[in-house]
């Protein structure tokens, strides 16, 4: 049977003309489910509420993972998407709301909690009072939640910001809570991770405050039967995921990873845009950019009423793609109306009304970045386009498994972008699809994460010697840091804020300040929001912002009054801002030696400035200009990866004729591309610097640093898999077919000085150089 000819999505791809074919397609066969008999200590009526909503019996994941927590025993549920976790902590946790308890559920999306809150209500079980409680909203739901909920679904950020502050308030709820749900766990890692896993120790003690019957520490390993709160944390397939429940709560957990839920059959297939006349910087052809391709096999599939979910990297591709696949629709009555994007920064009736119209199939395409990838319940999605390598294995297969929810055939679709990874992973299907999924990367010791949040705890309640425990080894010095700057003050009864507010001055997901409002000049009307690391380069002077679907043309960012005021208009091409970056070593912590070469791992500080943009054509990316901007520049304390080459090696290169320069540089990007296949991370959470000769070691020096204060683990990572990551790095590039180097090998598409000056050839020779003297070669 031809490929595709059983699958009706795939079938509709590969009958398309002029849009390449892929170059491999897996078909990953249908599985038959496991149930297992309903708990007996699951109350009739709620046996009765899933059973009229046809769920006649749980798998045997759910079972276990349900009667783990009803025995008081924290639990990880760790199975592919659509498994169904979500009965797995509904059973013992509606239990308890019925036996007059209290439940907590935390996700890291508002969609999430939206929809769970739907679940939970369309079930119809009188004395569960649920609620939702985040940015959205109002004063008066708010005051409701904490007067009536006994089942709160809430975010990290909430908790973090609200709910901790003002525990006093919220005591009725905590002093009954028997069980916390972590949903989606495997999302909580770098820096935001680490952050969470601080906000959730805290939860721990405020709990144990107001439940006198609580054990407040309940030593390193796995708390008392009875204990609580209870832990039951929810996760995609990820590696290790005892290690994740551990590193998020600083408490043992019991795993759950035999999936008995069915699974239909899928047809995941690998595409590689087609190559295009126009040509890069070093006069490559480029090949046709992912989000184009992904904008014409999402319409194709619209076209055929083929419900389906397109996963963008950006904000601004997820909008371009939306607006090309409805342009793409205008010969189809009612064509366009049926596409639309989905993203962060969205009004909050904006969202709820895509969520809704994507539920009841009045939408059929949606282009959306990370924020649909957790569980939100929409059936019958036929197929998935993933625009680019999404950053981890567990990302992968939790986009690939939003396809096919019904149990019905379907597709998913990786399109590689130009770029070293994605051609690495599409013509290398083996690894792609066999792939062990990652550990979490996550440091809850990171001082400059921990320190904000052991200020939080202390204004929240005193912070006493017994509870540094809570927060792990590293806590002490940071605590007695904290006293020494007079952020803290020790008093008789353990360690006080100076501030009361001090929850208020750590964010969880960024710098922690306010966003900037996107505001249309002419009317005042808000069109949305965009964190501020994010707004010197979206939203600079110049720049073309979308927005559903709408094109805008920024006319001026004040970062004093937090704005970035714009005008509709579609210039007919898009800008991308170009950074330099600067960096000193401030702290080497491992080295190890490579014959002359040296490999490094330390402490960083980086300052990064966007200097200009560039506008581009859609279509292709060719640049069409750049203008010169002014914005202040931006410092980050972090920690990095380097290596360097001694002057004798230098100088035999460079009587070689080397360009050492270009070479150092396309090592740099390259081995960044390279870097997710062993660091939980994508190219976008890393950056580098290069150099023939850099003032911060005086040598040759290529250096990977991670993109968050403190550090995230990834440059460590990097660090520690030197001898694998820098090989496939060689490998990628000296087996690409281009001549003098290409996206997919050595230019990179955030590089902040153009790619230039590059060396395909001197790269080969640098690491040739390097691994020659590396002790594993």
């Amino acid at each position: 049977m031809p490929a595709g000819a059983e699958n009706r999505a795939l079938g509709i791809l590969l009958g398309g003309a002029g849009a390449g074919r892929p170059v491999h397609v897996e078909h990953i066969p249908a599985r038959a489910g496991s149930e297992s008999p309903w708990p007996p200590w699951v109350p009739a009526e709620i046996v009765g509420a899933f059973a009229a909503r046809g769920i006649s019996a749980p798998w045997t994941h759910q079972a276990i993972a349900a009667s783990h927590a009803q025995a008081g025993r924290n639990v990880i549920i760790s199975t592919a998407a659509a498994s169904g976790k979500s009965l797995g902590y509904l059973l013992p946790a509606l239990t308890s709301v019925l036996a007059g308890d209290t439940v907590l559920y935390v996700t890291p999306t508002k969609a999430l909690a939206a929809d769970q809150l739907a679940s939970i209500r369309a079930l119809g079980l009188p004395g569960v009072q649920a609620a939702t409680l985040d940015g959205d909203s109002t004063r008066a739901e708010r005051d409701w939640a904490r007067t009536h909920a006994r089942y709160l679904l809430t975010t990290p950020d909430m908790l973090h910001r609200a709910l901790l502050p003002r525990h006093a308030r919220w005591s009725g709820f905590f002093s009954r809570l028997r069980f916390v749900i972590i949903d989606e766990c495997h999302g909580y890692r770098g820096v935001f991770g680490s952050h969470v896993a601080q906000v959730l120790r805290r939860l721990r003690r405020v709990v144990a405050h107001h439940a006198s019957f609580g054990e407040l520490h309940a030593g390193a390993g796995e708390p008392a039967a009875g204990s609580r709160p209870v832990f039951v944390l929810a996760s995609a397939t990820v590696g290790a995921p005892g290690v994740c429940a551990r590193l998020l709560t600083g408490l043992d957990a019991v795993e759950v990873t035999d999936d008995g839920s069915p699974r239909g059959p899928l047809a995941f297939a690998l595409w590689e845009p087609p190559l295009t006349d126009a040509r890069g910087e070093a006069g490559a052809r480029l090949r046709r950019t992912a989000t184009a391709q992904a904008a014409d096999l999402l319409g194709r599939l619209v076209a055929e009423n083929v419900q389906t979910l397109a996963f963008i990297r950006s904000r601004r591709g997820a909008e371009a793609v939306a607006l090309a696949a409805r342009r793409s629709l205008d010969a189809h009555e009612g064509g366009p109306a049926k596409v639309a994007a989905y993203r962060s920064g969205y009004l909050p009736e904006d969202r709820r009304r895509l969520e809704a119209a994507l539920s009841d199939g009045r939408l059929v395409g949606l282009a959306t970045t990370a924020a649909l990838e957790l569980g939100v319940n929409i059936t019958g999605l036929d197929a998935v386009l993933i625009a680019g390598w999404p950053g981890t294995w567990a990302s992968l297969w939790q986009q690939a498994g939003r396809a096919g929810r019904s149990g019905r055939s379907a597709a998913a679709v990786l399109i590689a972008r130009d770029d070293p990874l994605d051609t690495y992973l599409v013509r290398h299907p083996e690894i792609l699809l066999s792939h062990p999924v990652e550990a979490t990367v996550l440091d809850p010791g990171n001082p400059y994460v921990l320190a904000p949040h052991l200020c939080a705890a202390a204004a929240e309640l005193a912070l006493t010697e017994q509870d540094l425990e809570i927060f792990g080894p590293a806590a002490r010095q940071v605590v007695d840091d904290l006293t020494r700057s007079g952020r803290l003050r020790r008093r008789q009864a353990g360690w006080f804020s100076m501030r009361r507010d001090a929850a208020a001055a750590a964010g969880l997901r960024g710098a922690g300040l306010a966003p900037v409002r996107v505001v249309e000049e002419a009317t005042g009307r808000l069109v949305g929001t965009v964190d501020e690391p994010s707004a010197h380069l979206i939203v600079h002077e110049g720049a073309v912002y979308l927005h559903q679907g709408d094109s805008y043309l920024v006319r001026r960012l004040d970062l004093a009054d937090r704005v970035a005021l714009v005008e509709p208009g579609d210039p007919g091409y898009t800008t991308t801002a170009r950074d330099v970056t600067e960096i000193e070593v401030r702290g080497e912590l491992r080295r190890m030696s490579w014959g002359e070469a040296e490999i490094c791992f330390g402490n960083v500080r980086v300052t990064r400035q966007v200097v200009s943009f560039t506008r581009r054509r859609a279509d292709t990316g060719t640049p069409l200009g750049e203008t010169p901007l002014d914005l202040p520049p931006r410092q980050l304390r972090t920690r990095a990866f380097w290596w360097t080459v001694s002057d004798a090696q230098r100088d035999l290169l460079a009587a070689a004729g080397v360009d050492l320069g270009g070479g150092a540089h396309a090592v740099e990007h390259a081995s960044i591309g390279l870097l997710p296949l062993f660091a939980t991370c994508d190219r976008w959470d890393v950056g580098g610097v290069s150099a023939d000769l850099h003032p911060a070691t005086g040598k040759l020096t290529v250096f990977v640093y991670d993109g968050h204060d403190g550090g995230a683990g990834f440059a460590e990572r990097g660090f520690q898999a030197a001898p694998d990551w820098l090989r496939a790095t060689r490998q990628a590039i000296s087996s690409c077919d281009c001549e003098a180097g290409c996206p997919s090998c050595v230019q990179s598409p955030k590089c902040g000085a153009a790619n230039h000056p590059l060396s395909k050839r001197g790269a080969v020779a640098l690491l040739d150089i390097l691994l020659g003297g590396c002790p594993e070669a």
